[in-house]
């Protein structure tokens, strides 16, 4: 399958790496369907790419790798879902901004991903992670804009 997008061109994918949010993702509600590429530049950074809209591609991180200590909790209702059967199963993936002067990584709003079930969910944790982490310039992500 070949999907057009803005920022990588015509990409091929296979269907089997397609992953379903069902309620898509904030601000993308209507985007259900979504492919992790990759980045050819940065090996820290990923671009969670809408299959149905080929203008949004969102840049992901880690943030355990940023930050180490960082633990996602939710209730158990948001993580129902996902059909997970453990929650180390679950796959943390945050969203990366871009302001003027500076990268941030969404703390508050991780997605969580069953990486066997190819499913997804963008979850507000329960706890008081701050929004957003600052990214040192020197480890982050430098491709964002």
């Amino acid at each position: 399958m070949q999907i057009s997008t803005t920022r990588f061109g015509l990409v091929a994918i296979d269907v089997e790496d397609i992953f379903l949010f069902p309620h898509g993702l904030i601000a993308f509600e209507d985007c259900r369907h979504w492919v992790l590429l990759a980045d050819s530049d940065n090996d820290s950074l990923g671009w969670l790419q809408s299959v149905s809209r080929g203008e949004v591609a969102l840049p992901v991180i880690s943030p355990r790798r940023f930050m180490p200590g960082y633990q996602v909790r939710v209730t158990r209702g948001q993580l129902l879902p996902l059909e997970l059967t453990q929650f180390d199963q679950a796959y943390v993936l945050g969203i990366v901004s871009k302001n003027s002067t500076e990268l941030t990584v969404n703390l508050k709003a991780p997605l969580v991903i069953n990486l066997d079930r190819r499913l997804g969910r963008q979850v507000i944790t329960t706890d008081e992670q701050p929004l957003a982490l600052e990214l040192a310039v020197r480890q982050a992500v430098r491709r964002v804009a």
